[in-house]
């Protein structure tokens, strides 16, 4: 528990005394002399409390507690006087301060009650902590959709990235959602700073300097992105001599403005390709230090081919957001040409099949001729089972009953299958 206090008393010597008792008893002291001084230290994220003397030349002691619940309802507020009375007591509590003590106050009541306050405190900063950690962790669940190992592994991934706070470099085919991958990223570390995304391949050679490092007339990217992210995406695509520039800034992080200043960038930068780098570096079309620069941490998106068991889930997903109105799940039969497919526009392909049907353009999804019959019956019992096992949250009595199979029997088949249920509950 942080036993931190904010003591606010324009009367030094008491002040003094206080702080002494405080400090003899094991708690960290803050000394204020007035409301003035004692807003400085005060925040949302302050993790102590404030014990303040009721008459102060000024603004009191009321008013430093209207102020403190201003800033945040939760934080505790204790009141001293040395004219207590029951108005004044009553005004305290009315406000929302946590207790009122009445000068002199004994060091084994004062020492109780800031005790109680700050254990109140340390709970309120321990809570909003785990909240805003599920609140990041839910950004990866809700943004990489999926239930396969491989999807799981990605949002691991991300999160260890994310929480490293260095520059990385995303790589995987086209439509992979590499951008995606870097939104989760941002979203992980700092949310409420600044996302910009360029994209590198539409830059030409006269654009670069200016949409990047900005001139006369506008703000470059990377004095947009500062506190935050830039995504650079199809980082190959940058011409050779404005590299020197990108590596020169992603060394130094300093942006020399139009003026003549330097700024100094808090900033993070996550590129991404679906070339081969390493194998363009040996080229020369890729500066190697650049290169290396950049691969700080290296992630790969992987391709929709290697997940084919998500592709049922993404699918539903892609059409419930094309769609108004609630869209029945696709049946699993219907799913059988869809697994087997090589996707080569990988996710943003399959999206764009779940336009078409939203918006009736059926389309038929046949098995491929060479896929044999043993192996599109498993990829059709599988989606089966998967399918009952998310309805149902892997409660398996239900599962057996809609699948109308005994248990055993489906124990039999998940494991022969390589099914998890514990993915799907």
């Amino acid at each position: 528990m942080n036993k931190k206090i904010l003591l606010v008393d324009d009367d030094k010597p008491v002040r003094e005394a206080l702080c002494q008792t405080l400090e003899l008893g094991g708690f960290s002291v803050i000394s204020a002399a007035s409301f003035i001084e004692a807003t400085d230290h005060i925040s949302a994220d302050f993790d102590g409390i404030v014990l303040s003397d009721v008459r102060m030349p000024g603004k009191d002691g009321f008013a430093l507690l209207t102020r403190c619940k201003q800033i945040d309802p939760e934080l505790p507020v204790i009141l001293l006087t040395g004219q207590g009375d029951v108005p004044s007591a009553v005004r305290a509590m009315e406000q929302g301060a946590l207790n009122f003590l009445e000068k002199p106050v004994s060091r084994n009541r004062l020492c109780e009650v800031v005790t109680q306050a700050c254990a109140l405190r340390a709970t309120v900063i321990e809570n909003r902590k785990l909240k805003a950690q599920l609140a990041r962790e839910d950004v990866a669940e809700r943004l990489i959709i999926g239930h396969s190992e491989i999807a799981q592994n990605l949002r691991r991934q991300l999160r260890v990235i994310a929480g490293s706070g260095s520059d990385a470099l995303i790589s995987g085919e086209t439509g992979v959602g590499k951008e995606l991958a870097a939104r989760v990223i941002h979203q992980l570390s700092t949310p409420r700073s600044p996302f910009v995304a360029i994209h590198c391949g539409l830059l030409t050679q006269g654009l670069t300097q200016s949409v990047l490092f900005g001139d006369k007339t506008r703000q470059g990217a990377f004095a947009r992105a500062d506190g935050g992210t830039l995504f650079l995406d199809e980082i190959a695509a940058m011409p050779l001599d404005q590299q020197v520039t990108l590596l020169r800034i992603l060394e130094d992080r300093q942006l020399e403005l139009p003026s003549g200043q330097v700024k100094q960038l808090e900033i993070r930068v996550l590129a991404a390709s679906h070339q081969d780098l390493p194998s363009m570096v040996s080229k020369g079309r890729f500066r190697d230090d650049l290169f290396f620069r950049l691969d700080v941490a290296r992630i790969m998106v992987p391709p929709l081919r290697e997940r084919p068991e998500d592709i049922g889930i993404l699918l539903n997903h892609f059409l419930q957001l094309e769609s108004d109105t609630e869209i029945p799940a696709i049946e699993p039969f219907s799913l059988a040409g869809l697994v087997t497919k090589p996707w080569p526009g990988n996710i943003r392909e399959l999206r764009n099949h779940a336009r078409r049907l939203a918006i009736g353009l059926n389309e038929h999804d046949a098995l491929p001729d060479n896929i044999g019959l043993s192996t599109a019956m498993d990829r059709v019992e599988t989606r089966l089972i998967e399918q009952a096992l998310q309805k149902h949250a892997s409660r398996m009595a239900d599962v057996c009953a809609d699948l109308k199979i005994p248990r055993k029997t489906l124990y039999d088949r998940m494991k022969r299958l390589k099914i998890n249920p514990a993915n799907f509950r």
